[in-house]
């Protein structure tokens, strides 16, 4: 047996998220049965960093699995991407340790999320970005960001669902850059995130852009762990894994 890591990029809009259910197509499921068949037939499972979910894409997954026998990455990496559909790409494969584990070596992880501002929705950007028509303020959406920063319980920003116990997690950076007149991406960088803790924090980002809710409203939803401090969860199609870090990567925190 040998293990392998692989850094893949996949477009979401065509499945129902990354990890194997029943009675839809997921991008788990379409990397192990092609990885099976190079396995001579042996079932293969592949350990992501995280799950993306239904619609939620992604540049720079990580991913490992463990073949027969050991064979030259590229190879592997060619014949793995060449056997998926062309929405799922095998960017890297090398040969790690055994122990070697995705998820829990992480060390860090950057999430984009795009937003369209158009009067209305343009129809070349929305399976990747989410489109929000009303009014903001981007300078108080700045300010308010700043409270993501630092270490908190995010247990307020994290989805029903999630069988994580520890939700404490440290973001390091958010930044809200507006590309041009009617795009507006949002970037977080931590060394860690719940599930559906981007959205959820996009979300109410973008309330408080739109004076729904007040400045502080991050703070105080941290703070006294109140709900309604949050906005909504912001929709998939907007959000993007960009990049994993591991120790000894020269990016990682």
């Amino acid at each position: 047996m040998a293990r392998y890591k692989a850094i893949i990029s996949y477009d979401g809009t065509n499945y129902a998220g990354f990890q194997i259910q029943p009675n839809a197509v997921t991008i788990q499921e379409v990397i192990e049965k092609t990885l099976t068949r190079l396995n001579s037939g042996h079932p293969v499972v592949i350990h992501p960093s995280g799950r993306t979910d239904s619609g939620v894409h992604a540049q720079g997954q990580v991913i490992h699995f463990d073949l027969l026998g050991q064979r030259d990455a590229e190879k592997v990496r060619f014949a793995l991407d060449t056997q998926t559909p062309a929405d799922i790409q095998i960017k890297s494969t090398e040969i790690v340790p055994d122990d070697f584990h995705a998820r829990y070596l992480a060390t860090g992880k950057e999430y984009h999320y795009h937003v369209d501002m158009g009067k209305s929705r343009d129809p070349f950007k929305r399976l990747y970005s989410a489109h929000y028509r009303y009014d903001l303020d981007i300078d108080k959406m700045r300010r308010a960001s700043k409270f993501i920063e630092g270490e908190h319980d995010f247990s307020v920003f994290c989805a029903t669902g999630s069988a994580v116990e520890d939700k404490t997690r440290h973001v390091y950076e958010v930044l809200i850059e507006q590309t041009s007149d009617t795009d507006l991406l949002f970037i977080f960088k931590g060394n860690g995130f719940l599930y559906k803790m981007v959205r959820m924090l996009v979300g109410t980002l973008l309330k408080i852009g739109n004076g729904q809710l007040p400045e502080d409203a991050i703070q105080r939803a941290l703070v006294h762990q109140d709900k309604k401090m949050t906005g909504p969860t912001a929709h998939p199609e907007g959000l993007c894994l960009i990049e994993v870090h591991y120790d000894g990567d020269k990016k990682s925190k």
